[in-house]
């Protein structure tokens, strides 16, 4: 640019004189003839101004001349730009244009009139009307041309109103497109993350046409990462949520120095190729989940999966969000949440905290924002266990329980469990914990699971199988993988109840739909073990599941049927303390009646409906009744000890 004072002419004067000159005419009195007569006169000849004004530019002009430079653009079609953006900012232009092309013309400028008149400023150019049509200008959207149907001389061309806006220095609107994070306040990033964001940026700048994406549950964290990315490179952040942008984005992004954030949602095996861009040659971004491939034009994107900040950052983050800290600590100890879900759990709990007089949250606020906080992901693949169950409702045998002990203990030490191991031990390490749980239907796995989130103090999902599985191929495995993501990124527990039928054995391969069924497993298999969160199985069987998942499992445990020392404790435990029975009938009932806990506790059910419509404390008979029932359910006969 040149640094001499700048042109007092601009390049729409120079357009409209242009106009001016082909359509004076004499007996024309109309206001609009009389407004161009007005306009001011050009000294010399149109085409030395138009060579000027490229050359030393107003100030006006700067930005489109910089464009124009960027873009390689030719004068006729700088000169169309800048005449479709006089139509956008004064009424009196457009209707002027519309007085000069009667009656075929509108308000916008054709490009038969604009060939004709700019052919006296750009007389070097003998085809003005197709490198109006053909160049750069149209190729990258920032002309449009409009009636299509129409001959080519009638077609009349626009600027989109953001350009407009951005030639004149403001930001405008883009359609599906925000320019940072649209009101929402960045979630705050650990150290570490925002060097690795300042490494990426300039890795970015290295080369044209450069892509990376970035991999997070959160869409609010990977969005906060994108921006640190924008800002590192010195340009600001444009979230794209369109499948099919509007023409014209790639000059857009260069006029007011946007960096492009492509927001994707992917499944298992989508694939989904970044738009191209015209005009625009910067680097690229994109967010998304943990599944899917992305690519681009100009080849394979990198990745960057954003990591769990380590015990120490989220002791940091933590101590932010709730402003306490030895919650704080305990928070980061336990849980290995990730910025976005630090950032959003510590607002909810705030929140309660507020509601219930506490000057900064406590634990209880955390594990309720926790249950709150999920938003409509998990609920619809899920159903949400909420009850909490405490030590003296889980009855088991001393090893079984040592075994649940010993299983929590893992989740616990998740996170560093290899700090200080070798380096096999740390090679490939994923700190998720699977977990199987067998034995007979009612011996307590459900129950144990949710006393493990209990203790945990994590939300524990049971996934529906109906709503995961679908009869369209690639669905179930769609559907499962947007559950696991969403767990991972909210750290909940996901209970697999009858397991087998999702994760159960390959079978030989007949037809296609045993090709088909092996490939789900498969999927399923390899996608469990890389789960980063804790997920417990159960079923009635471990020979239903395929041998290779065993090694993939930390932890087998299983439920044997209660002996008679854990049926009196489970009887005792259901019945509570305002019962009629005596330590006798308790006993007997702990020694004759072999069955497991669900059938114990649907016997006290039924036993407490018949005392409740007596309005009387529940007796040995009505227990006796009720076990009955049971044993009607199994396809056996009541002992003859317990009948009387």
């Amino acid at each position: 640019m040149s640094d001499q004072a700048p042109n007092s002419i601009r390049l729409r004067d120079i357009a409209l004189a242009a106009i001016a000159e082909v359509s004076a005419s004499a007996t024309d009195n109309s206001a609009e003839a009389a407004w161009l007569e007005k306009l001011p006169r050009i000294p010399g000849q149109l085409r030395s101004a138009l060579h000027e004004c490229l050359r030393n530019p107003s100030a006006e002009d700067r930005r489109l001349t910089t464009l124009a430079n960027q873009l390689l653009l030719s004068p006729a079609e700088i000169l169309a730009v800048a005449l479709s953006c006089a139509v956008e900012e004064e009424a009196i232009v457009g209707r002027v244009l519309a007085h000069v092309q009667a009656p075929v013309g509108g308000s916008r400028p054709t490009l038969g009139l604009m060939a004709h008149a700019f052919a006296i400023a750009v007389p070097e150019d003998t085809g003005i009307l197709a490198t109006l049509l053909n160049g750069r200008a149209m190729q990258t959207g920032l002309l449009v041309a409009l009636n299509e149907t129409a001959p080519l001389p009638e077609r009349s061309v626009m600027v989109p109103a953001a350009i407009c806006f951005a030639l004149d220095g403001h930001d405008g609107q883009w359609p599906e497109a925000f320019i940072g994070l649209n009101g929402a306040g960045p979630v705050p990033l650990p150290e570490s993350i925002r060097v690795e964001a300042q490494r990426q940026a300039k890795a970015l700048k290295a080369e044209p046409y450069r892509a990376l994406v970035l991999r997070s549950g959160s869409p609010a964290e990977a969005r906060s990462v994108a921006t640190e990315v924008a800002n590192a490179s010195e340009r600001r952040p444009l979230f794209i949520e369109a499948e099919k942008l509007a023409p014209g984005v790639g000059p857009w992004l260069l006029l007011r120095n946007l960096l492009p954030v492509f927001c994707l949602q992917l499944g298992p095996g989508e694939r989904r190729t970044l738009p191209a861009l015209p005009g625009y040659d910067g680097p690229l971004l994109a967010v998304c989940g943990p599944d899917g491939a992305i690519e681009s034009a100009h080849g394979a994107p990198a990745s960057w999966i954003i990591p769990v900040p380590t015990k120490d950052e989220r002791m940091k983050l933590w101590r932010d969000a709730v402003r306490h800290a030895p919650l704080a600590e305990r928070l980061a100890r336990e849980h290995r949440h990730g910025s976005g879900r630090i950032a959003h759990l510590g607002r909810l709990a705030q929140h309660r905290a507020a509601l219930t007089g506490h000057a900064f949250p406590h634990r209880t606020d955390i594990v309720a924002a926790a249950w709150s906080g999920e938003g409509s992901g998990l609920d619809a693949l899920a159903e949400p266990l909420r009850a909490r169950v405490a030590d003296a409702a889980l009855i088991t045998t001393p090893r079984l329980r040592s075994e649940l002990d010993a299983l929590i203990l893992r989740c616990r030490a998740r996170d560093e469990l290899v700090a200080g191991l070798g380096v096999s031990a740390t090679t490939r390490y994923r700190p998720g914990v699977r977990a199987l749980f067998t034995g007979p239907s009612g011996t307590g796995k459900t129950l144990a699971a949710g006393w493990i989130a209990t203790k945990l103090g994590l939300p524990l999902y049971r996934v529906d199988l109906a709503s995961v599985s679908s009869k369209y191929i690639g669905e179930t495995e769609k559907n499962l993988a947007q559950l696991i993501a969403r767990a991972e990124h909210a750290e909940v527990g996901l209970l697999f109840d009858e397991a087998d039928s999702l994760f159960g054995k390959r079978t030989d391969v007949k037809d296609s739909n045993d090709r088909f069924a092996n490939a789900q497993t498969n999927y399923l298999l390899q996608r469990i073990e890389n789960f980063d969160g804790i997920a417990i199985l159960t079923s009635n069987s471990r020979a239903r599941f395929d041998s290779g998942f065993s090694r993939r499992l930390d932890a087998i445990i299983d439920f044997p049927l209660p002996g008679p020392e854990e049926r009196r404790a489970l009887w005792v435990a259901h019945l509570g303390g305002k019962h009629g029975l005596s330590t006798a009938e308790l006993n007997e009932l702990a020694a004759t009646a072999d069955l497991a806990g669900g059938h114990i506790r649907n016997a006290v059910f039924a036993a407490a409906a018949t005392a409740h419509a007596q309005a009387r404390p529940l007796v040995y008979n009505d227990i006796v009744r009720g076990l009955a029932g049971e044993y009607r359910k199994l396809g056996r006969h009541i002992p003859a000890g317990l009948a009387r």
